[in-house]
């Protein structure tokens, strides 16, 4: 099966150090057409990323591509754990950043192609958009109906004119993101507090990119489907699948719900340094409702193996619709080649063509439902992007799976409270793969 393939295909680098190939990576054409790209152009993108581990930009990353006819690379740079959390404050909490100090990990972890990444918001297409699908797919949900229909408590206010599809657009006009752990620390309370927020903007007039209505679809999938977001995905998606390391909870699943084996995480933050200053700093961008102070749970260690996103860690308990999915490299491809397949693997369909066709067509302002249509890659692409550093993107017509995950939080926060910005890290990998070295 394709995860079988994907692990005797693997190439592995440790710490720019080629210690592994691919056999399947000679470019020549195949039996079904020529591959989705050269030899040069997957050693470029290649070279590209190993530049960054070793100028120090990203800590550690994991690259791999495949098209219709198998793998085209699956290599590892770096470390997946290199820092350990060195005590002291926050550098929103007045003090320097060198006082928020990292310092190297007693034990030091090297990245792997099998190494399990936090996800953060590639959560939002590879778990919550899959699972709206299938639930549309099977006629117990209609995309076009309004929320209500099938949460009857989401409603005054505008909501009653909020459907499936606003969400999954983000033009629902719902706030892009609060901490809803200042007002919840279970998952019931936490929807019940969003549910009540007012909204920012007129129902689907535009798109602001939002956490929030995320968290609303995740609750909407429990209640149409009568089971948690997470049990749901493993029972219909990711068991017949044969994925064994994607799911939610991380390190706390790994011992049963990711098939009994022992996983090695890619570390994200040291706390939650980024998320602290967009409450506590309202010249940040963000405006929270109520006292910055009112809450004190901020973590003080370094995250591994725990989803990274404050609202999934303390108000939804690890499962949420917005992020909290764990998985490797390689169960990604097999999740972006049911996409490219047209919702059909390995001999069982899963979603229909015509599903499919509408999840990836664009709704405008570079938006699919759920899926990102980037600018920046071939008309037939989509993707998605997640904060901890990760990225997924699939060309429908060359039938490319790119899968790039990179630790950009573990190496600390700058100045200015930021982590390092790798979208231009993957746009060259995404120029190099597909021959493109502008927009559309």
């Amino acid at each position: 099966m394709r995860r079988a393939r994907g692990q005797q295909a693997a190439a592995l680098v440790l710490a720019g150090a080629l210690v592994g190939s691919l056999s399947s990576c000679d470019g020549a054409p195949s039996g079904r057409g020529a591959r989705a790209a050269s030899p040069e152009a997957v050693a470029s993108a290649d070279s590209v990323v190993r530049a960054w581990v070793e100028e120090g930009r990203v800590p550690g990353a994991v690259l791999l591509a495949s098209d219709r006819a198998g793998p085209l690379l699956a290599t590892a740079h770096g470390w997946a754990r290199a820092y350990d959390f060195g005590g002291g404050q926050y550098p929103s909490e007045g003090v320097p950043v060198a006082a928020a100090a990292i310092v190297p990990a007693a034990e030091p972890v090297p990245m792997s192609v099998e190494t399990v990444f936090d996800l953060a918001s590639v959560t939002k297409v590879m778990a919550t958009t899959m699972a709206v699908a299938l639930l549309a797919d099977r006629g117990a949900l209609e995309v076009d109906a309004p929320v209500r229909r099938y949460l009857p408590d989401f409603a005054g206010g505008g909501r009653d004119a909020i459907t499936v599809e606003h969400l999954l657009t983000h033009r629902s006009g719902l706030p892009q993101w609060q901490p809803v752990y200042y007002h919840a620390s279970e998952a019931a309370a936490a929807h019940a507090w969003v549910r009540d927020l007012a909204l920012e903007w007129p129902v689907g007039a535009e798109r602001h990119y939002s956490d929030l209505g995320f968290m609303v679809l995740g609750r909407l999938v429990e209640r149409v489907s009568g089971l948690p977001l997470d049990r749901f995905l493993a029972t219909e998606l990711y068991g017949p699948l044969g994925l064994q390391a994607t799911g939610f909870r991380g390190r706390a699943a790994s011992a049963g719900g990711f098939g009994g084996r022992v996983l090695g995480f890619a570390a994200t933050s040291h706390g939650n340094p980024f998320e602290r200053r967009m409450v506590h700093d309202a010249g940040f961008g963000y405006r929270i409702a109520g006292d910055p102070d009112a809450w004190a749970g901020w973590r003080r260690y370094t995250l591994s193996g725990e989803v990274n996103d404050g609202n999934a860690h303390h108000a939804f308990g690890g499962v949420a619709g917005h992020a909290g999915l764990f998985s490797t490299a390689s169960e990604l491809e097999i999740l972006l080649r049911l996409m490219l397949e047209g919702g059909e693997l390995d001999g069982r369909r899963y979603l229909s063509g015509a599903l499919v066709d509408r999840l990836l067509a664009s709704t405008g302002d570079g938006q699919g439902l759920g899926w990102q249509i980037p600018a920046d890659a071939p008309p037939s692409a989509f993707g998605h992007t997640g904060f901890t550093g990760t990225f997924v993107l699939g060309v429908r017509d060359t039938g490319l799976a790119v899968v790039l995950l990179t630790n950009r939080q573990h190496g600390g926060v700058d100045a200015e409270t930021a982590y390092p910005d790798v979208g231009p890290l993957q746009r060259a990998v995404v120029a190099a793969l597909t021959g493109r070295t502008g927009g559309r």
